[in-house]
């Protein structure tokens, strides 16, 4: 029993508990003093629905509806007169306007609950306080870096766990608006469709929508499209779209800053907004009071999770998170999608032209497990594991599958007189007397289904004993050894039997049934094979040459590398032509062989010998990083004939720098003219990679984005004369600087003309996989994207540019490249800017990628990987790399005679003016005034400070160069969404931006291994979590 004493101790602290869990039912008035719902109630507003609406919000709360009176998902929305009158459309986006602002305030004020309860009211009010700083210099309309001396000031006296916490509430504020932003889009897609459907459209896709799949056929079945559609026949459209391949590849390139754990609340927060859009008309008060508190508990559950991630990614959990957004979302949604395709096709060109089952419009890969350029930890042993789970996770969800067939095509067709060879199949193996023959035809896929599983976890446990390793599926396999004979290994075979029942089904009469569920199925078989996705292997061409140098001085011919090109080429067809091999497997690992072999060479060797023991599809492209001749390509040709690979990966040069797309059509021109390469490759098709990162960080934006569209064109007419099918792989990232556009319709439909011909292969990275895949109707509407703008770039007519134009093209490119080098290789100052002015050197903290953020351990700005480069400048608002060098060459050719010629492009030449239409919504993000607010407290070098200087002026005169050109009045000024975003974003960036100069002005003093420093570590972790949230990307 308790004494007196503790008796009474225990009453006041339950007491005092009580006392702090009523800030869950504090008065409306108070709840409006926390982190967001002021912010609204002043005008703050998400997408740009009129400030006084605020007040609609604060209308008084029946006690039942809500286990809580204030806040509610469910508040009386009251409509402006003048949202009223504008009727149907108009009214439709003023109350989802509506809408989004009372989801974003309930969600503020949770999280201004969770602060004060879990810190008090003091840290809270100081969240408001400085909240409040910075919109007060945002009113004000002072764009210098002083405007943000007061919040400096605030942020100077803080201590460093306060830092802390009040850069958590701003970061996860973001987290969640983002989750609303993203909710508010889905809900605006099915409003179009419920109006289409009102209309007497389909109702599938967006036929109203120029970017949607749905919306170019009618553009084109009708010659009535906006732009340079011409009039396409249904047959000339049925065989492009079912032609067409998107290839989809999932890279592990580090730019996910939110952590798995919070990725998956803020789905939860979506989908509980969901469903809160659904129990607005129909739900009861108690369902309604079940929603509101689970949307309290998620937001409590989000403040108290460690938004840090503390152990860097392996290769293995990468990859395992990278084929995550498969698993939950695009399983179910690609079939959905293209069963809605099916019907938009039947329905705009008639039944006969619907799409057939076998047509893959989508593919999917991955470099997570693949991808070892730089990274010392994707070994040989890390791809065959990944290649593994990648089996089992296919084999189980295709299990699941059948396993829902058999349950559903359970009837027992009569027997009539009909002719079906697939359903004597059927009675065959289920015996002819069965009563469920579909069903008995389908235990054994089954079963096979659950024996390939098995056969994975069996060969995953033999892997993980060689190494003493484990793994999530480590348990000992249950039965007897599984032989390969019991599995599924190619995908045709299971894609066999499942046809198999629906052409039988067809043939009895139950078409219906076939075209259902069994379809699905029979196309994720086509999309995802029995691989879930097959992995790229990416290396960079030195690796290659030097196990090639050890291979020649191991058989006593010379260095490799001491020869010249034309040296090397000879030997190597001389290579190919022969049926000998250069080297017995593992003898570089022989006693004496250390005299001959690195350890370099000897994990590239392994590598090789690991791609020889992979089954069919399990692995894709070999992509070789750095590629700059023909004896690159080559190499990797021999080396995988060497190692006794069967049927070779296709060999996919990635050109990168200037200099390397500058060659590109040489060097191919080369490959193209032995014959023994010609005919290595499979249906004289070649790929080759285009990279938009690396080519932008070495050549600058423009510079860079002429010679990929010029690289492409040149290409193409060196395979057109050789007869060889080029297909492109574009490597681009989320951000503008790494190639990415946010308009992915108009971005591919601007490429180069006979360049994308039906086949589009791009990577989809970091947060943009997460973006554009985490959600079901933002998943679905991407593929609807993706599909389109691939029909739309067969069919719309955009001539090559004119010499006149391609002549300006160069003068510009040759302009900006100098002025963008001068400044980042010429200026000796520019490194130690860099470095003082970005938490460059401090992202390798961020636990977000398993590779090094340099190839090489030594080196400067050259040796940093594209990805931190962009991700630095991004945080500081300045975002350097798009924009350098632009402003000059514009400002250069408008001042001269060409200046009209300029102009003209701009007006007639879509794929320039969607280049300059990128820098400007770049720049329309960007803030100079936060830029030197971070030179003032961090770079204490004057010669580094002079140079900040100096590059802010090149800023300002860019904007005024893009303005002038554009004949806008302000930067994005047609782009009113992303202003009223920036808007009511950019004061809680602005105080996160200031929170991170302090936090870094500290850590770099901080004595190195101190408490402090591990405090403030987080919170300088947490600034770049929040602030990448709150600008949309990161690198």
């Amino acid at each position: 029993m308790l004494s007196a004493s503790r008796r009474a101790a225990a009453v006041a602290a339950r007491r005092t508990a009580s006392s702090s869990n009523k800030c869950y039912h504090a008065s409306p008035s108070r709840m409006r003093s926390s982190l967001l719902p002021s912010a609204l109630a002043n005008g703050g507003n998400l997408t740009g629905a009129a400030a006084t609406a605020g007040d609609s919000f604060r209308q008084p709360q029946r006690a039942w509806l809500s286990s809580l009176n204030e806040p509610t998902l469910f508040p009386a929305i009251q409509m402006d007169e003048s949202a009223l009158a504008g009727g149907g459309d108009d009214k439709n986006r003023a109350y989802d306007d509506r809408m989004l602002r009372s989801d974003v305030r309930t969600m503020g004020t949770l999280l201004g609950d969770a602060i004060r309860l879990h810190h008090g009211e003091d840290v809270l009010e100081m969240v408001e306080k400085m909240r409040n700083m910075a919109k007060k210099s945002r009113r004000e309309c002072d764009s210098s870096a002083s405007r943000l001396g007061p919040m400096a000031d605030f942020a100077s006296n803080l201590s460093a766990k306060e830092l802390g916490v009040i850069s958590r509430a701003f970061a996860h504020f973001l987290g969640v608006a983002n989750a609303a932003e993203a909710h508010q889009r889905c809900r605006r897609l099915r409003m179009d469709l419920t109006k289409e459907g009102s209309e007497g459209l389909l109702g599938a896709l967006h036929e109203t929508k120029r970017d949607s799949t749905a919306g170019v056929l009618r553009q084109f079945l009708s010659g009535e499209g906006e732009g340079n559609e011409k009039k396409v026949s249904k047959k000339e459209l049925f065989h492009s779209l079912t032609n067409q391949t998107v290839e989809l590849v999932l890279t592990a390139h580090p730019t996910q800053v939110n952590r798995r754990t919070l990725l998956e609340k803020h789905s939860r927060v979506q989908s509980i907004l969901n469903e809160a859009d659904s129990l607005r008309e129909t739900g009861t008060p108690y369902q309604r009071r079940l929603l509101d508190d689970a949307l309290r508990r998620e937001i409590a559950s989000i403040w108290q999770t460690d938004e840090v991630s503390r152990v860097k990614p392996s290769p293995q959990s990468e990859a395992a998170r990278g084929t995550l957004v498969i698993e939950t979302v695009l399983w179910e949604v690609l079939p959905s999608f293209l069963k809605k395709l099916d019907a938009e096709m039947r329905d705009a060109m008639g039944e006969e032209h619907g799409l057939p089952l076998e047509a893959s419009p989508f593919k999917f890969a991955s470099w997570m497990g693949g991808d070892r350029d730089g990274n010392p930890n994707v070994t040989p042993d890390v791809t065959r594991e990944v290649c593994l789970v990648n089996r089992i996770k296919a084999a189980e969800l295709f299990l699941g599958d059948v396993r829902e067939l058999t349950g559903l095509i359970s009837g027992n067709p009569p027997r009539r007189d009909y002719e079906s060879e697939a359903m004597d199949k059927v009675r065959e193996r289920a015996g002819k007397d069965s009563r469920a023959p579909f069903r008995s035809y389908l235990h054994p896929v089954a079963t096979k289904l659950a024996n390939t599983a098995a056969w994975g976890r069996q060969e995953l446990a033999k892997l993980h004993k060689k190494n003493n390793s484990g793994g999530e599926y480590d348990e000992k396999p249950s039965g007897p050894n599984v032989t390969l004979d019991e599995v599924y290994l190619s995908k045709e075979e299971l894609m066999e039997e499942l046809l198999t029942v629906h052409q039988s089904l067809c043939d009895t009469g139950n078409a219906v049934v076939a075209n259902g569920r069994l379809a699905d199925v029979i196309r994720k078989v086509s999309a995802f094979g029995l691989t879930l996705v097959p992995l790229d292997v990416r290396q960079e061409s030195d690796r290659h040459s030097e196990a090639l140098d050890c291979i020649t001085k191991y058989l006593g011919l010379g260095s490799y590398l001491q020869w010249d090109e034309g040296a090397r080429v000879q030997w190597i067809t001389q290579q190919l032509q022969s049926k000998r091999p250069l080297l017995r497997t593992g003898s570089w690992n022989d006693a004496g062989s250390n005299d001959f072999f690195t350890d370099t060479a000897r994990d590239t060797l392994e590598t090789f010998e690991m791609i020889s023991e992979q089954h069919e599809s399990s692995l894709g492209a070999y992509v070789i990083s750095q590629c700059t001749s023909a004896s690159d390509i080559l190499a990797v040709l021999l080396l995988q004939r060497d190692a006794g690979v069967e049927k070779p990966l296709r060999v996919v040069p990635l050109f990168e720098t200037l200099d390397d797309l500058n060659g590109a059509a040489a060097t191919m021109e080369q490959l193209f003219s032995i014959p023994a390469y010609v005919g290595s490759l499979e249906g004289r098709k070649q790929e080759v990679m285009i990279g938009y990162s690396d080519s932008a960080k070495d050549a600058g934006r423009l510079a860079a984005s002429w010679a990929q569209y010029e690289t492409q064109v040149r290409l193409s007419e060196v395979a057109k004369k050789h007869s060889v099918d080029l297909v492109y792989f574009h490597g681009k990232g989320g951000t503008v600087g790494r190639g990415g556009n946010p308009n992915t319709f108009d971005a591919i439909v601007s490429h180069a003309p006979g360049t994308i011909n039906g086949q589009f292969r791009v990577t989809e990275q970091g947060e943009m996989i997460n973006q554009n895949f985490g959600y079901s109707d933002r998943a679905e509407r991407t593929l609807d994207l993706y599909t389109a703008a691939v029909l739309a770039e067969q069919h719309t007519d955009r001539p090559l540019p004119t010499k006149e134009w391609k002549d300006m093209m160069d003068k510009l490119s040759e302009i900006s490249c100098d002025a963008y080098r001068r400044i980042v290789r010429g200026d000796d100052r520019f490194v130690p800017y860099f470095r003082a002015a970005t938490p460059e050197l401090e992202l390798s903290n961020l636990n977000i990628g398993s590779r090094p953020a340099k190839r090489k351990a030594t080196g400067g700005v050259e040796s940093l990987r594209a990805i931190p480069w962009i991700f630095a400048w991004t945080q500081t608002r300045s975002n350097l790399p798009t924009w350098l060098g632009v402003g000059e060459a514009i400002n250069e050719v408008l001042a001269s005679e060409d200046g009209t010629t300029l102009r003209k492009m701009y007006e007639e030449w879509g794929t320039f003016r969607t280049t300059i239409d990128l820098v400007e919504m770049i720049l329309s993000k960007s803030d100079a005034g936060i830029a030197r607010h971070y030179e003032d407290v961090l770079v204490t070098d004057p010669a580094a400070a002079e140079l900040g200087g100096e590059i802010r002026k090149i800023h300002d005169g860019t904007e005024s160069a893009i303005l002038d050109l554009s004949g806008h009045n302000t930067l994005s000024q047609h782009d009113q969404l992303l202003l009223r975003l920036m808007e009511v974003r950019n004061p809680y960036v602005d105080c996160l931006n200031v929170l991170q100069a302090e936090t870094l002005k500290r850590l770099r003093k901080e004595e190195e291994g101190s408490e402090e420093e591990e405090v403030l570590k987080d919170a300088l972790l947490t600034t770049i979590t929040g602030i990448a949230n709150g600008m949309g990307n990161t690198g």
